[in-house]
């Protein structure tokens, strides 16, 4: 999920770890760990001078349950060292620290796992990227609660029940939240599943996944041969039906899937995505299907897409140089959640 997510996360895990020994520092150190899986996007863009390589670094090893089990004695080692001195001497202990990084730095794959971009939970064993598709990589109603309880509690003392509690209901709050989106997965893919039916559309595959900021309006994407056919779902609407379906090509064959950059493409987005072809020689737009369209009338407002371009005798993306979404879109999207 997005970085202030995963500092609440990890905030929450360090007090549970060190928050009576050390108080409000056990936030801030659980929220460093929190943020150490996601150092793979720079470390990513510094070993890989190609763009297509880099991001699929991302959410790898460092993402893993094997990373978080090796070097958070390695890293908790290293703060124990840092900390341990001065009139903080044998406050803390080496497991304490390990304990501290491993429920920061594990938590955060898992979390990742349930949204749709996929997280290598298994590497280096397996290049599989775990996701459950059910909480958008940005979902207030899961942060902004988390985040103020734990702002609450750093106001009480380390020892104080009332501040044991609060956290623990933070985690509550936060996990419950997290389930109720896999109950709502299960029913969305029910009514996608008759939709599917209802409009005779013979598909190989589907899949389902919550829109950006909410866990209200969802979106659906049906692979045929030729085609992708995508459609919107709110739980706020009337009928339990998907009645607006968009058919999107393919286009996978303007592209050999030869090359290793494309294979790596097709894994990352899980075989959902199509190709656009751009005025330059041998230069696509790539639209990554798995992410909603932000107006579902509207083919070419997909929400992940970048351009990619042959060069030599490679495939690189193009540094990102995205616009905001028009306030026409936005009003679109809104209404769209509010149901019909």
């Amino acid at each position: 999920m997005d970085s202030l997510t995963q500092i609440v996360l990890g905030a929450a895990c360090g007090e549970v770890a060190l928050g009576k020994k050390i108080g409000n520092k056990a936030l801030l150190f659980g929220a460093i760990g929190g943020t150490i899986p996601d150092l793979d996007v720079f470390i990513g863009s510094w070993l890989h001078g190609n763009e297509i390589d880099a991001m699929a670094f991302h959410r790898g090893f460092m993402h893993s349950i094997v990373f978080s089990i090796v070097f958070s004695p390695l890293i908790g080692y290293l703060f124990h060292w840092l900390y341990n001195r001065g009139k903080r001497l044998g406050q803390t202990t080496h497991k304490d620290w390990t304990w501290l990084f491993f429920l920061s730095i594990f938590t955060h794959p898992i979390l990742d796992s349930f949204t749709p971009y996929g997280t290598q939970l298994l590497a280096p064993f397996t290049n599989y990227r775990v996701a459950f598709n059910t909480i958008s990589v940005v979902d207030p109603i899961y942060t902004i609660p988390f985040l103020l309880l734990l702002i609450i509690m750093m106001f009480y003392k380390r020892n104080t029940s009332k501040r044991s509690f609060l956290n623990k209901l933070a985690l509550s709050i936060s996990t419950f939240y997290l389930l109720l989106t896999v109950g709502n997965k299960l029913y969305i893919n029910s009514v996608y599943k008759d939709s599917l039916k209802k409009e005779a559309i013979v598909y190989e595959r589907f899949q389902t996944q919550p829109t950006i900021f909410n866990n209200v309006l969802w979106y659906g994407i049906a692979e045929t041969k030729n085609e992708f056919y995508v459609g919107m779902y709110s739980i706020l609407d009337r009928d339990s039906i998907v009645t607006n379906w968009q058919k999107l090509p393919k286009n996978h064959d303007l592209v050999s899937t030869d090359y290793k950059d494309i294979q790596t493409l097709s894994w990352f987005s899980n075989g959902y995505y199509n190709l656009i072809p751009l005025e330059e020689e041998n230069t696509f737009r790539y639209n990554d299907l798995r992410y909603p369209l932000l107006n579902e009338s509207d083919p070419n407002s997909s929400v992940f897409s970048f351009t990619i371009k042959k060069e030599g005798e490679r495939w690189n993306a193009l540094p990102f140089e995205g616009k905001p979404p028009s306030s026409e879109d936005l009003s679109v999207f809104w209404k769209r959640i509010k149901g019909r």
